[in-house]
């Protein structure tokens, strides 16, 4: 596997030392340091390497010379891991994504930045992953799927063609959607939820099938208000 470069990984949660591992072991990135902010930061170094302040990551390493992933997962709806991968790109850093060599992708399916395709995904014809996106193990996404920015999928989903997961939407362990369904931006799909017809925004979605729960998804994320419903 050619060497494609140092990488950073932004996190140094239990996330991150799961990148880290899989970056090391299965893919063509050297994974030289860690970063996290300061006021998050416990530790200077992890699996020997260093961790260093996100603040002053283009201090620490140069742009032009190291790329990054950002490892945070779903915490306030996937907007932590958004804040920091939009700030890490006006940093001018180059955002790389990591495709497990035991998944299926077909070859013409486009997946975005900071991507993160875990092993038995398989991702079937016409399939667009966009930026940001994290897909947990065994997830199956059938033809024609648009999964849009911001995204995370957990384990052993299965989404069915043509379908359209909207910004943001977090889709619980074992959902299954039927064909040609759109989920709606700012989305939670429970564990086990059968989706038969299009979501609303901001819903939550639980049973089979599916029902809209009366909560808002941003309040059970703690969201603060409706002005935080755009930011990043």
């Amino acid at each position: 596997m050619e060497n494609e470069g140092n990488l950073i990984i932004i996190g140094a949660g239990e996330f991150a030392e799961i990148a880290y591992l899989y970056f090391t072991r299965d893919s063509p990135y050297n994974v030289a340091a860690f970063s996290v902010e300061k006021e998050y930061i416990e530790k200077d170094r992890l699996f020997g390497l260093p961790v260093v302040p996100f603040e002053e990551l283009e201090e620490y390493y140069d742009p032009e010379e190291f790329k990054v992933f950002v490892s945070v997962t779903y915490t306030k709806l996937n907007r932590v891991r958004t804040r920091l991968y939009n700030e890490v790109k006006k940093k001018g850093f180059r955002v790389v994504s990591y495709i497990s060599s035991k998944a299926f992708v077909w070859d013409n399916v486009e997946i975005g930045e900071n991507c993160f395709i875990f092993e038995y995904n398989v991702l079937q014809y016409r399939v667009k992953i966009g930026n940001n996106v994290i897909l947990w193990s065994g997830n199956q996404i059938c033809h024609g799927t648009r999964v849009q920015n911001n995204c995370f999928i957990a384990s052993n989903t299965a989404i069915s063609g043509e379908c359209v997961i909207g910004e943001n939407s977090f889709l619980g362990v074992n959902c299954c959607l039927s064909d040609h369904i759109t989920i709606a931006k700012d989305n939670l799909i429970g564990a086990g939820a059968v989706v038969v017809n299009d979501t609303e925004e901001a819903g939550i979605y639980v049973g089979n099938p599916a029902k809209r729960m009366e909560k808002h998804s941003l309040e059970v994320v703690f969201w603060s208000n409706k002005r935080n419903l755009n930011t990043n």
